[in-house]
């Protein structure tokens, strides 16, 4: 797996500070750097709207724990993008990819699908039409999980390798104001005015993506030819002899190319390791999404106000996992992946404890805010640090002949488990309480310590 390359870190570092900045001006006002911000906002956008921050609205209009923790179900959506990933990557939509392309015709296509869901979710009332609401937040997450997939491969496509480094920080970027936007922004609309309200404003903030998705170019793509080539030479090494595949008819030239090539190359690179690859992939995050379904129900329980968890848990939280990401650049620069990868799961499960212990001293009344300020301070700093690790981890696994595809089964498995264990969050935390909740989802996070140090020896034994 690559590396990052320390001694080119150090080369650029030599640079005087003036040369360093203008270089910095020059590569983050490239168009598709900027685009790639904009388009970055619009896929940060509807995440949280169903996820935490429908989970607030939800036990703001007093529906019951156990019920709000099902509806964690929905983000399953996410999980299984994998699935319709090979017909995003490989069909043209009518007219849409003749005016935009294929990339940007998909974009359009999520970006339109999650302001119409928005739009249906904040005319809604949770007390009368419950399953109304989660209906239009499945149409949400479905649009925005497709938006994803093609904006993967969008990122991918546009620019030249040495510009991958600007474009993934310049998404980051756009993504995490979007997050803040929909977290702490929706809370102080749902304060000041009202949920609905609040719904509304985010689905018209979607106009950012259009916008950026009109003002973008088309990358250039690999045409039918080239991409049978790149397929038949893949089955024809694995079968050892010519398969024709050009002679076999088109359903089966598209079902080999689209969905079996992807997963033959990942485990004809990794063996029988694969394996274990996907098995950690799946685990790693189970800790933190499972925690993160009773969080804003946990601090509204506590008397905390929704102002209170958008200035503390959304804002300064924000600034917190930013924080996180930059140290644990640092540390991939200076160890590697793996170590990074154990300090981040060590952390994240760590800090769950942290909130058991804030529900086991709460005695009715609403705690300090101090006390908030540094569970989050804990939980958002490990949780930079895990992401950005695991992120890089998963780029360092992708193909860039199946990037798209492969990178949809990396994300979609890394939060698969994680998003169906995080559906009972609430019946535990009604069965038992906040306390032993958070315990369990500390535990959870023990199998993603073990696997991260069993792929560190077998780095260190060479096999990986």
């Amino acid at each position: 797996m690559n590396q990052p390359n320390e001694a080119g870190q150090q080369g650029a570092a030599s640079n005087s500070l003036g040369d360093w900045l203008r270089d910095a001006w020059q590569i983050y006002t490239r168009k598709p750097v900027m685009v790639i911000a904009l388009l970055g906002f619009g896929a940060g956008l509807p995440y949280l709207l169903v996820f935490t921050t429908l989970t607030a609205w939800l036990r703001d209009a007093e529906v019951e724990r156990t019920t709000i923790g099902f509806f964690a179900w929905i983000g399953i959506t996410y999980s299984i993008k994998v699935f319709w990933a090979p017909v995003i990557d490989r069909l043209n939509l009518p007219v849409l990819s003749r005016w935009l392309g294929p990339r940007r015709s998909w974009i359009l296509v999520g970006q339109l699908g999650i302001f119409a869901g928005l739009l249906w979710m904040g005319l809604l009332d949770p007390q009368q039409d419950l399953w109304g609401i989660a209906v239009a937040a499945l149409i949400v997450a479905f649009a925005s999980s497709t938006q994803d997939v093609a904006l993967d491969a969008y990122r991918i496509e546009i620019v030249e390798d040495d510009y991958q480094g600007a474009m993934s920080a310049s998404y980051i970027f756009g993504y995490r104001v979007a997050v803040l936007f929909s977290s702490a922004g929706a809370l102080y609309l749902a304060d000041w005015y009202s949920w609905t309200f609040a719904y509304t404003c985010m689905a018209f903030l979607m106009v950012v993506g259009v916008i950026a998705t009109l003002w973008s170019d088309e990358p250039k793509h690999l045409d039918a030819e080239q991409r049978g080539r790149v397929d038949a030479e893949l089955i024809d090494k694995l079968m050892g002899r010519p398969m024709h595949l050009a002679q076999r008819p088109p359903w089966q030239r598209w079902l080999l190319g689209a969905v079996i090539c992807p997963l033959l190359e990942f485990f004809q690179r990794n063996g029988m390791l694969a394996l274990l690859i996907l098995g950690f992939i799946a685990v790693f995050r189970l800790s933190d999404i499972t925690m993160g379904v009773m969080a804003n129900p946990f601090y509204l329980d506590l008397g905390y106000s929704k102002s209170d968890i958008a200035r503390i848990a959304k804002m300064f939280g924000l600034i917190m996992t930013l924080a996180g990401s930059a140290i644990c650049g640092v540390l991939v620069v200076k160890w590697g992946l793996y170590r990074p990868l154990l300090l981040g799961a060590i952390l994240v499960a760590g800090t769950n404890l942290l909130f058991a212990l804030l529900a086991l001293t709460w005695d009715g009344s609403r705690p300090p805010l101090s006390w908030l300020v540094l569970v989050i301070s804990a939980d958002n700093l490990s949780g930079g640090i895990a992401s950005t690790a695991f992120i890089a981890y998963l780029s360092s696994l992708a193909n860039k002949s199946y990037t798209a595809t492969q990178y949809a089964l990396f994300s979609s498995l890394m939060t698969l488990p994680g998003k169906f264990i995080s559906g009972f969050s609430g019946w535990v935390v009604d069965g038992w309480g906040y306390t032993e909740f958070f315990v369990i989802a500390a535990v959870l996070g023990l199998p993603a310590i073990l696997l991260v140090m069993v792929l560190m020896r077998y780095h260190r034994m060479g096999r990986l």
